[in-house]
């Protein structure tokens, strides 16, 4: 049988710490290191990232829109950087943001998330935005795969809140997508598992005003470093958390590069810095 991701999830945090930095290969960082703003310098950029990071840090989290933009050649890189990260103890999120309905989601779901899936990841975003029960076939795909997902709940740009704290039924549109990711991971957790597999995306760079004490699930936390959030305000602003906050950060730890020993070294300082201000609080 297929391990769990939340399991998975639980035993990389204990062993290789909670952050996940972010492989977002912007064209200025491109420059920034030297390479071309194109497929053989975004394959050079990829690695000395798995090169640095993979098997140092618990997660990391290609953005795939930095990929696609450079069309099939891209992708391929993409899938390339996912199976080397596949050989390594480092969990892989592919931040992709999808959500639909049908079989227009079951085809998403194949492409992301089944057995054998060309771009499988250990987990992917998810959007719920035609309604959490839109997801359902990602959920139950994943779950087959031994994959997670992450759902998009208050996200830190300002353009979401109106829809994201909009009232429905007594309580805003983003504690009723927590409250569905609590559902989802409720199986799971009675069950005995550490964690559930269904975790929700909150950025770290406000207070996000939600009840997450039935989660059972871990929260990826946006917003780390060049965005403004300090390993403090992390650990303040999930402290009701039942489950696990995973903080992610790129451009502050990116921007250290393209050495791999210095981008290993910007990643382990953060990661210590946010197991100590957990600690602390």
């Amino acid at each position: 049988m297929t391990e769990r991701f939340g399991v998975r999830l639980a035993r990389t945090a204990d062993e290789l710490g909670t952050l996940c930095v972010g492989i977002d290969p912007h064209p200025s960082l491109l420059a920034e290191w030297g390479l071309t703003d194109d497929a053989d310098g975004l394959a050079r950029f990829c690695d000395a990232c798995l090169d640095g990071l993979a098997g140092h840090v618990g997660l990391v989290k290609p953005q795939s829109a930095f990929f696609e933009r450079h069309g099939s050649a891209g992708v391929a890189v993409l899938e390339r950087l996912l199976d080397g990260l596949a050989q390594t103890p480092t969990l892989s999120l592919l931040d992709v943001k999808r959500g639909d309905i049908g079989s227009t989601m079951d085809g998403y779901a194949d492409a992301y998330l089944g057995v054998g899936a060309p771009l499988g990841a250990d987990a992917v975003t998810l959007s719920p935005y035609l309604g959490f029960g839109s997801l359902a076939p990602a959920l139950r795909v994943a779950e087959d795969a031994g994959r997670g997902v992450f759902v998009l709940a208050r996200t830190s740009n300002p353009e979401g809140g109106p829809v994201q704290l909009a009232d429905w039924s007594g309580r805003s549109v983003a504690q009723g997508i927590v409250d569905g990711a609590a559902g989802a991971n409720a199986g799971a957790v009675s069950g005995g598992a550490p964690l559930g597999d269904v975790g929700v995306v909150i950025g770290a760079t406000h207070d996000h005003g939600l009840d997450l004490s039935a989660l059972g699930g871990p929260v990826l936390a946006p917003g780390l470093g060049a965005q403004g959030a300090s390993p403090a305000d992390v650990a303040a602003r999930f402290a009701g958390l039942s489950g696990l906050v995973v903080p992610t950060a790129s451009r502050s730890v990116l921007r250290a590069g393209p050495g791999p020993a210095a981008l290993r070294g910007a990643a382990e300082a953060l990661r210590d810095e946010l197991e100590a201000a957990r600690t602390a609080s």
